[in-house]
């Protein structure tokens, strides 16, 4: 478990020492949510080499190997201890009815879907729903806070990164696997599997957008928005500048025209 703890301590190191950097090297007009820009733009081009280089390549291979029916039980096995996460984050939140939903599914796939590896609660009319500790705090009102590129994870908050930390605290693999290549095993397997879900569409995006960090950044932004307010995020209200005097003079001029 050293090796584990050491591992915790570099990572929460590197994501404070890269958000020092991009406070410090930000210049010229900054976005409002995105104060972080530059360092941003220099992690998204790190993230995306490693991703062109190394993982992607590990994925093709990982599909090529692999017989469908074993990457889908993967994938529903990670969702299956997901599902413990969306449990807890639903509790905090309140949301007793979506803590049941899930604990329903939770026990369906444990007992009928051999520990998860089938996904029988989906054809039982209980989908799987997303919580997670970055919407816990915002229904608590925390607000998301700058825009935060997290080195080889990808998109995040700094309200969301906290939460990320939090459910890697609450993640079942953390308590569960002793064994130190296991562990890294599994997580190194859950890492193809996520990247795999994702790399059909982020090609997609690669061809389609001409700046591909900010429409990932805005795609994130209100997809959190939409997930924290379930659906049904506040308006902002338009803000409209005042009158100016020539505004005005031609305000009067047409109210004069539409009276003849």
């Amino acid at each position: 478990m050293l090796i584990r703890a050491l591992t915790q301590k570099i990572m929460f190191m590197l994501f404070m020492t890269c958000l020092t950097g991009g406070c410090a090297s930000v210049h010229g007009p900054v976005n409002e949510k995105d104060p972080l820009e530059s360092y941003n733009r220099s992690m998204f081009s790190f993230n995306e080499k490693f991703y062109d280089y190394i993982l992607d390549p590990v994925v093709e291979g990982y599909q090529t190997v692999t017989p469908d029916f074993v990457q889908t039980g993967v994938t529903n096995f990670f969702s299956h201890l997901d599902d413990i996460l969306v449990m807890i984050n639903s509790l905090l939140q309140f949301k007793f009815q979506d803590f049941a939903h899930t604990f329903m599914r939770f026990v369906f796939n444990t007992f009928f879907g051999f520990f998860g590896l089938v996904d029988v609660a989906t054809h039982m009319e209980l989908p799987k729903l997303n919580e997670d500790f970055g919407q816990t705090l915002g229904a608590w009102g925390v607000s998301a806070g700058p825009y935060f590129v997290q080195p080889l994870l990808g998109p995040s908050t700094i309200r969301d990164t906290v939460g990320d930390v939090a459910d890697w605290q609450l993640d079942p693999m953390n308590n569960a696997i002793e064994d130190e290549k296991v562990y890294y095993a599994v997580i190194g397997l859950r890492a193809i599997d996520t990247r795999m879900a994702l790399i059909k569409v982020d090609n997609v995006v690669t061809k389609a957008t001409i700046d591909k960090y900010a429409f990932v950044r805005d795609a994130y932004l209100q997809q959190r928005e939409y997930l924290v307010y379930d659906g049904a995020p506040p308006r902002e209200k338009p803000s409209f500048a005042p009158a100016t005097k020539e505004d005005l003079e031609l305000e009067d001029a047409l109210e004069k025209e539409l009276l003849k």
